[in-house]
């Protein structure tokens, strides 16, 4: 249910859950599905779906725990400066149209095209059929419409156009493109003076 794209794909799991432990599917509701449903955020979130890397950053800080409040903000910054220019220099070197982990997202075989216009198109895929309409850049997968990132379906139009890999890009938003992803490190953290300062 959290990673549906579509709500009705989310009413449907829902559903099942119900069947078995109407508790649950109570419990879930009074939690909000905003805060943990993808189809039902009011924010992008980026395609993160998970707390990870507040599991990644709490691993990390494990000795600094046993600091002073100051020790541990120190330790903190410093940590998160190192994790800055690494990603800020990752980013810049990025030579593609879009930062490499949304380059491999845009993959998908064994499906059938059949343009029904000029921009609406039909993907069939082993169980499904996608609607697609390329000029709205909309697919009733609901994938484009909450990551702006381009789903499968709209991929492999693309390829039947014969279109380059590297053309795909520009199609998805800002958000995925090397120079935002360097313009998210490229402020320095300012490091505190000593504490005795």
């Amino acid at each position: 249910m959290a990673k549906a794209y579509r709500k009705e794909d989310f009413d449907y799991i829902m559903s099942k859950v119900a069947k078995v432990d109407q508790r649950v599917k109570e419990y879930l509701e009074d939690a909000g599905y905003e805060k943990w449903s993808r189809c039902h955020s009011p924010v992008n979130r980026g395609r993160m779906m998970t707390s990870n890397i507040a599991e990644c950053i709490n691993n990390c800080l494990v000795e600094a725990r046993k600091l002073s409040i100051l020790g541990f903000l120190e330790e903190v910054k410093i940590l998160f400066v190192a994790w800055n220019c690494k990603n800020n220099e990752i980013a810049s070197y990025t030579n593609t149209t879009l930062g490499r982990r949304f380059e491999e997202i845009l993959t998908l075989n064994g499906v059938i095209v059949k343009p029904m216009g000029s921009y609406l198109y039909c993907v069939y895929d082993l169980r499904q059929r996608y609607i697609i309409d390329i000029d709205c850049r909309t697919c009733n997968c609901g994938r484009y419409q909450i990551d702006k990132i381009l789903c499968p379906h709209r991929i492999v139009i693309l390829k039947s156009k014969n279109m380059d890999v590297k053309d795909y890009g520009h199609s998805c938003s800002e958000l995925y493109r090397p120079n935002t992803i360097v313009k998210t490190y490229e402020l320095p953290i300012v490091p505190m003076p000593d504490k005795k300062d």
